[in-house]
């Protein structure tokens, strides 16, 4: 399987992960102390960082820093996004897409000219 492609995969779990651990307690433990959310995120950060520590070392063999991390921006968003609608019952803004419309632009530059050399 091409690195690009290993790369995004566990990059997509992970921010999966990692959006349950920083947004699901919202929803599912409001009522309980902020501490005890903060116990059950962490657990389920560990999936995340399972992840996504593979993620970047397998992605940094062919892929500098910087595209590594508008690459993990895009997915961020793209993972957010409907999570937020389906999951929170956030209602859909438009600047969800300007946002999105951003880092097109922002993977645009990061990108251009990947695999030429100079």
């Amino acid at each position: 399987m091409p690195v690009i492609a290993q790369t995004i995969g566990l990059l997509v779990l992970s921010n999966i992960f990692m959006t349950f651990a920083w947004y699901a307690h919202l929803k599912e433990l409001s009522a309980k102390p902020w501490f005890i959310a903060a116990l059950v995120s962490w657990g389920v950060a560990l999936f995340e960082y399972l992840l996504q520590v593979p993620a970047n070392r397998i992605g940094h063999t062919q892929l500098s820093v910087p595209q590594l991390k508008i690459m993990q921006e895009v997915i961020t968003l793209a993972v957010f996004v409907p999570f937020s609608l389906m999951y929170l019952k956030e209602p859909l803004k438009l600047d969800y897409l300007w946002a999105g419309l951003c880092l097109c632009g922002a993977a645009y530059f990061m990108f251009r000219g990947y695999g030429v050399t100079g």
